[in-house]
């Protein structure tokens, strides 16, 4: 099973590197596939005045230190097409923002890594609007067909966070996790799925339905799963209402597993 998981944002350093010493357990466990993620800029948060991160080159650095001391394979989200390529020198995984999945100039770009490139589907998107992104990421890298196996094999995965409703806020329709399985391995965002986009000038959430929206992923069928955690949520500088606090987050992976086990998933 895939684990993505850390704080949403690279906060100050000691921060970080106590929830990434937190992780080391999960990171031993010989059933997960574990990759550290945060942010180095969180640059589509509401405000123009909420934390948005240390920046590229600060945060490189700080990438660099957790892989020397932790040897965690690395996950972090870009935006730009020119972050891609220094991005890449450091990190295992480059993330595609939901907003931003269709911009092929930041798609072809992170094809050109050697990274794996993990694409989250728009909240305004269809789950078979998808295969279009993972086109353009398999034909940079030579691959003319799009399906799971090219996919898997080609370094491209899609996570689904839920969709966008009118009453403000997110729902995951499962039927996207066997769609979106046709073109490559699907991630399933439990901490972003619980977001209350906009919340009087924040993203609000409730992380009470975190467990819950994970179970149900796993009992359909999926490749991974991502988890924004922190050691106290409440002080979190970015997403703390849906986090799950890191200490609470190995029950949720528990029962993920007794869940795979029952149904006999890989």
């Amino acid at each position: 099973m895939k684990i993505l998981t850390g704080p949403c944002v690279l906060e100050d350093r000691d921060t970080v590197m106590r929830i990434a010493e937190k992780l080391i357990p999960l990171s031993e466990n010989k059933r997960v596939e574990f990759y550290f993620k945060a942010s180095f800029d969180k640059a589509n948060r509401t405000s123009l005045d909420s934390y948005r991160g240390p920046g590229l080159e600060k945060g490189l650095k700080l990438f660099e230190e957790i892989k020397k001391q932790f040897g965690y394979k690395l996950v972090t989200d870009i935006h730009e097409s020119y972050q891609a390529k220094p991005a890449g020198e450091v990190l295992d995984i480059l993330q595609i923002p939901a907003f931003l999945c269709r911009q092929t100039d930041l798609l072809v770009e992170a094809a050109k890594t050697n990274c794996t490139v993990n694409i989250k589907k728009g909240q305004f998107l269809a789950a078979g609007s998808m295969k279009h992104p993972v086109e353009k990421i398999l034909k940079t890298r030579g691959i003319d067909e799009v399906n799971y196996e090219t996919s898997d094999k080609n370094g491209v995965w899609l996570c689904e966070r839920g969709n966008v409703f009118g009453y403000g806020a997110l729902v995951v329709d499962m039927k996207n996790l066997i769609a979106m399985r046709e073109y490559a391995p699907v991630i399933f965002d439990a901490t972003h799925a619980a977001q209350v986009p906009s919340t009087g000038g924040t993203t609000g959430g409730n992380s009470a339905v975190v467990p819950s929206l994970a179970k149900a992923a796993a009992a359909v069928g999926v490749d991974g799963f991502f988890f924004e955690t922190h050691t106290d949520p409440s002080v979190a500088l970015s997403d703390g209402p849906n986090m799950v606090q890191v200490d609470e987050l190995y029950k949720v992976i528990d029962d993920l597993f007794a869940i795979q086990d029952v149904l006999n998933y890989k």
